[in-house]
């Protein structure tokens, strides 16, 4: 709950310091006294657009701080921790929010004295204080926060969080069919020529390292080629040598013992011929080594083409052909495991809907059934509110297949009629004011089980209506007040005099300066303040003894 509140130089406010008990606290004061700044310097506060309008003339800044006291399991202290603002290791300690606006309009917020963005503040700043108006179009009457409030009053939150699980498997599920989809599909379109690929890649058998070695073949059977007649007409004529040289050696032979120096040429003439053998030897050898085969060498070049050919067909080099006919040989595999893996996906896909669907529809039973005990609460609170013919229900609808989500399948939103025999429609549309904000408060005395922000403040709420009414919203504003601490800007005393505390907003004009101020009121000062609710400028006794009888019965 609020503890304290300081305001300096917001508007006509100079310097205001108040602390805050539990309760049901009420501000009261003359039209035009301030009320409303008081409530935009705690809006300004709770995270609200800075507006440098605010800031008082003549001065370079205003300044508002607001401390809360707030159990150690709240939602804000969860919000604190999450940012990392939780000073306290047991969660416990002041929780103190600081705005300072310039007048240039720039603005700066603080927790606990840490900086924070003026989001956070915001964000922070609804988990600790609703503020209701007549015309306040957020909180309850907009319906996009009805469906919450609905789980908030029937205790939903393990069937939320069991929807919002399944949603999210569900949404994987499909995401994970739909990229294998895709994928299939571009596959099938390129089926045709992977099947073709894979055969011609197959086909060709292309090994590792096999272009090199056909090259290197190649280039030496071509010198073989182009030596083969050059080595043909050496061999020739080495023989024909050779066959000279036996014919001269027989010749010598037989005059070798004619003269010393005959046998000496001989000899050599043999060393010749055993050379000559050994060159023969050596150029039929080096023939053959050369592999001068014309067929052969149209082989390897037949070979060596198709390999580069097909190389240049798939951008990669000759080596590479090997591994690419693996992977198209696996990706046409992947084919026909696709279509059955797809298949796979999309039964865990219908499967993660079925159970999306079926605790969804839990937790439309559970909605409908917090609905019910939601219209009964409510039409409970109407009676002592005067509002006897008025009827209020939660309309469930449900939505489209393609609006389903993690919060379920349906939307929730409050609808009344003020007559016997009207339609319903949506809160906000048929009722007056003074009925709109009866209707406000039924509903907040209704849901206050289900957990609200620890302050709530109520603008004026009794704008519009008196008597009986009046004091009908001061005995519900008591009774709310028992669960939370409620502040109430109000024009009534039937509602003032239900107050557990007072404070009455007066302006005063002092040289040339207006300043607004609050005032605590005790006993005598509240009863003479009711009394001027009661009847003006002008306070008689009468107002003063009905003031009385006002304070003496609550």
């Amino acid at each position: 709950m609020l503890t304290a509140l300081a305001i300096q130089n917001v508007v006509l406010i100079e310097a205001l310091a108040i602390e805050v008990a539990a309760g049901l606290a009420v501000l009261t004061g003359e039209t035009g006294a301030g009320k409303s700044i008081l409530l935009d310097a705690l809006g300004l506060v709770l995270g609200n657009r800075a507006d440098a309008g605010l800031v008082r003339a003549g001065c370079d800044a205003a300044r508002v701080v607001a401390e809360f006291d707030v159990p150690a399991d709240h939602a804000a202290r969860a919000l604190l921790a999450e940012n990392g603002l939780e000073s306290d290791s047991d969660g416990s300690g002041a929780i103190i929010l600081r705005r300072q606006l310039k007048a240039d309009g720039g603005s700066r917020a603080f927790v606990n004295d840490q900086p924070v963005s003026a989001s956070l503040l915001k964000e922070l700043g609804s988990l600790l204080v609703e503020i209701h108006g007549q015309h306040d179009e957020r909180g309850l009457l907009s319906a996009r926060g009805h469906r919450t409030l609905l789980d908030n009053f029937g205790g939903h939150a393990g069937a939320l969080a069991a929807t919002r699980s399944a949603w999210d498997a569900w949404r994987a599920a499909r995401a994970a069919a739909s990229v294998a989809r895709d994928r299939l599909a571009a596959d099938q379109r390129d089926r045709e020529w992977l099947e073709h690929a894979v055969a011609e890649l197959t086909a060709l058998a292309a090994q590792p390292g096999e272009e090199a070695e056909l090259a290197l073949a190649r280039a030496e059977m071509q010198k073989g080629v182009r030596l083969a007649d050059d080595l043909a007409a050496a061999a020739g004529q080495l023989s024909a040598g050779d066959a000279a040289l036996a014919t001269a050696a027989r010749r010598i032979d037989r005059m070798a013992g004619e003269h010393p120096l005959l046998a000496a040429a001989l000899a050599a003439l043999d060393r010749a011929l055993v050379e000559v053998g050994e060159a023969e030897t050596q150029l039929a050898d080096a023939t053959q080594a050369l592999g001068a085969d014309p067929a052969r060498l149209e082989e390897v070049e037949t070979r060596l083409f198709e390999l580069r050919a097909a190389a240049r067909k798939h951008k990669v080099a000759a080596d590479a052909l090997p591994a690419l006919a693996q992977t198209m040989q696996q990706r046409a595999a992947a084919l026909v495991a696709g279509e059955d893996a797809l298949a796979g996906l999309d039964g865990a896909a219908t499967k993660a809907q079925g159970a999306y669907k079926r605790s969804a529809e839990a937790l439309s039973a559970a909605r409908l059934a917090a609905a019910a005990g939601l219209d009964a609460a409510v039409a409970a609170e109407l009676k002592p509110l005067k509002l006897d013919a008025a009827r209020f229900r939660t309309r469930i609808t449900p939505l489209p297949d393609t609006d389903w989500g993690p919060d379920g399948q349906e939307r929730a939103e409050y609808e009344i009629a003020t007559n016997p025999g009207a339609d319903f429609a949506p809160l906000i549309k048929i009722a007056s004011g003074g009925e709109l904000s009866r209707f406000i408060l039924a509903l907040k005395v209704a849901l206050a089980s289900a957990g609200s922000a620890g302050t709530m403040i109520f603008d004026e709420i009794d704008r519009g209506v008196g008597g009986a009414v009046a004091s009908a919203i001061g005995d519900r504003l008591a009774h709310l007040a028992r669960q939370a601490q409620v502040l109430v800007v109000t024009h009534s005393p039937q509602v003032a005099a239900r107050g557990d505390s007072q404070w009455r907003i007066e302006k005063a004009s002092a040289g040339g300066i207006t300043r607004t101020r609050l005032v605590p009121l005790n006993g005598t000062e509240r009863q003479e303040e009711i009394a001027r609710m009661l009847s003006g400028a002008d306070v008689t006794q009468e107002a003063r003894a009905q003031a009385a009888r006002l304070l003496q019965g609550y």
